[in-house]
């Protein structure tokens, strides 16, 4: 059970990050010319490669409590990031992602940069942009696989869910040329903002010293509650956000 929702978790978290990575790639690519934009993807694989390869050995030797209080601690904060955006997002608070949108601005800001081609590089803007893009959100990618699966002593686990996402979105998103706007991120990003959450308090409770009454089990009776939570906020902000003389009572962030 455990190891099914650890796949689960990090292949949609994965999703998203891959979605965003590849909506800047395609916008740069398509606009600028792919032998720099494809530069700047392979260079960032490189060092994320090198950084999964430095950091994973170090991981699996940390004692399993004091892996899981930490790990726990770090999903805790990561996903209430994204649910409390996802939440504000639902209710009105904070625009929907529109990756049609984040695809036409990268367009046109790679339009009305003069080129400033290096014997190197090429297009410097195109691979700059599209290093950055790939480096940001594989950054991300990282921290998901090496936490989930330093923590269940599974990191290729983890990885083949990670890896399964961003062969799927990126397959997509080639064939298709275009940014992946029917994936429905917002309401992924909220699921993935609820499982990361509980994550973070299952394993943050056991890390320290706590017990689960029916063991994994008791992960998803906690993916429920943060989950019956996250609506409650969304319908109580929903009307807030309804009736403008309670917005000020309400305290919303970028």
């Amino acid at each position: 059970m455990r190891d099914f929702l650890l796949v689960l978790a990090v292949f949609a978290a994965c999703v998203v990050e891959t979605v965003e990575a590849l909506t800047i790639v395609l916008a740069v690519g398509v606009t600028r010319g792919w032998r720099s934009t494809l530069r700047g993807v392979a260079a960032g694989w490189v060092v994320l490669v090198i950084i999964v390869a430095a950091l994973g050995p170090a991981l699996t030797v940390i004692p399993i409590n004091a892996l899981r209080l930490v790990v726990g601690g770090l999903l805790l904060i990561f996903g209430l990031g994204w649910l409390r955006k996802a939440i504000l997002r639902a209710s009105g608070f904070k625009a929907l992602h529109d990756e049609d949108a984040i695809y036409e601005r990268q367009r046109r800001e790679a339009e009305q940069t003069a080129p400033a081609p290096r014997a190197v590089l090429g297009d410097a803007y195109a691979f700059t942009l599209a290093f950055k893009g790939v480096l940001l959100e594989g950054l991300e990618v990282v921290f998901i696989v090496l936490t989930f699966g330093a923590n269940q002593h599974n990191i290729p686990l983890a990885a083949v869910g990670a890896l399964a996402a961003v062969a799927l979105v990126t397959g997509v998103g080639f064939a298709a040329r275009a940014p992946l706007a029917r994936v429905p991120e917002n309401t992924l990003k909220f699921t993935v903002g609820v499982v990361l959450t509980s994550f973070g308090v299952f394993w943050g409770v056991e890390g320290a010293g706590g017990r689960w009454p029916g063991s994994d089990l008791a992960l998803l009776a906690v993916i429920v509650g943060v989950l019956v939570l996250a609506l409650a906020a969304v319908n109580v902000l929903r009307r807030a956000h309804a009736n403008p003389t309670a917005v000020n009572h309400v305290a919303v962030g970028a």
